[in-house]
């Protein structure tokens, strides 16, 4: 832990922070939605078969992700004018680099998901650094410009991941969860001793924009072995979605309402007619915006300044 907090300056951009009130200085709308793709495709598939051979009902799920899935769903951003935030693996962009364009040539944002969907807590030190570094590579290939936004594929953050965060420039991440609505300061260094209270490490600067396992899809429909019974109707998925929905314009001015979708979960049938319904519900509550998620971690910062906890 110690080296990745020392690597190339990266202390210098570590320091406590106070509390603030909660206080929105600049004139945000009442609430915000983000929609994300996951865009994950073959990859959570072949590393989850430790690189061996993949049977061919296996590969189709993660083909249907580019071959109809996402075609659908860019098709519903597009009739809607909506622009959205991809997490695509370095691993999708090398086998579907025309699908992969489209998203680009669409105007929406592309962020980091890793190589071939590796948990960094899975990983070694040197492992994590280098698939990091290779979804960076093949993101600057696809779009021209580095990434700004990470999430931890399956949110399996590890005490590595944001270090390596603040040293490769990156403004936000989406893996955790210590809120629901509102985006906060993440940490490093925490000491987890179960023999003493819980302490906590110093925030960095990086916007930790969170997610939440009900505000995604793939849980509730998608059976994967060890990790996901699925089987919900897709009425079931509109009513949590448009609960959830309706609390935070109801309780949390100015709060950020992110869904975490797939492509090859969301692009099916009754459960895109799901997704634009949704859509469809979010628009008839007035001064409601869908936003990219690097201008939420943009307004987030602006708003801390105002503040005095800027960066």
């Amino acid at each position: 832990m110690g080296d990745f907090l020392t690597r190339r300056g990266t202390m210098n951009a570590l320091r406590a922070r106070p509390i603030l009130p909660r206080s929105i200085p600049m004139p945000l709308p009442r609430a915000r939605v983000c929609l994300t793709f996951d865009f994950d495709a073959i990859s959570p598939w072949l590393v989850a078969s430790k690189g061996g051979a993949v049977a061919p009902g296996v590969v189709s799920r993660g083909e249907y992700s580019a071959r109809v899935g996402a075609r659908r769903v860019l098709a519903l951003l597009e009739k809607h004018g909506i622009q959205a935030t991809w997490f695509i693996p370095g691993h999708t962009i090398d086998t579907f680099p025309e699908r992969c364009a489209e998203v680009v040539a669409a105007g929406h944002e592309v962020a980091h998901h890793g190589y071939c969907h590796e948990s960094p807590d899975r990983l070694s030190d040197a492992a994590e650094r280098e698939v990091l570094e290779l979804g960076i590579d093949r993101i600057k290939r696809l779009t021209g410009a580095a990434p700004v936004g990470y999430r931890a594929p399956g949110g399996a953050s590890s005490q590595r991941t944001m270090p390596l965060l603040v040293e490769y420039g990156f403004r936000y991440d989406s893996s955790l969860a210590a809120s629901d609505y509102l985006p906060y300061w993440p940490r490093v260094g925490d000491d987890a001793d179960p023999r003493s209270g819980y302490r906590f490490g110093q925030e960095v600067d990086v916007v930790e924009i969170p997610t939440q396992w009900n505000m995604e899809d793939w849980t509730y429909y998608e059976y994967a072995p060890g990790f996901s019974n699925g089987g919900r109707a897709p009425s079931h998925v509109y009513r949590a979605w448009t609960g959830e929905f309706d609390f935070m314009y109801e309780r949390i001015p100015g709060g950020v309402c992110v869904l975490t979708l797939h492509p090859e979960s969301v692009g099916r049938g009754p459960r895109l007619l799901v997704l634009e319904q949704f859509i469809q519900h979010v628009r008839r509550h007035p001064d409601v915006e869908f936003r990219l998620m690097r201008d939420v971690a943009d307004e987030f910062r602006a708003e801390q300044a105002a503040v005095g906890g800027a960066r």
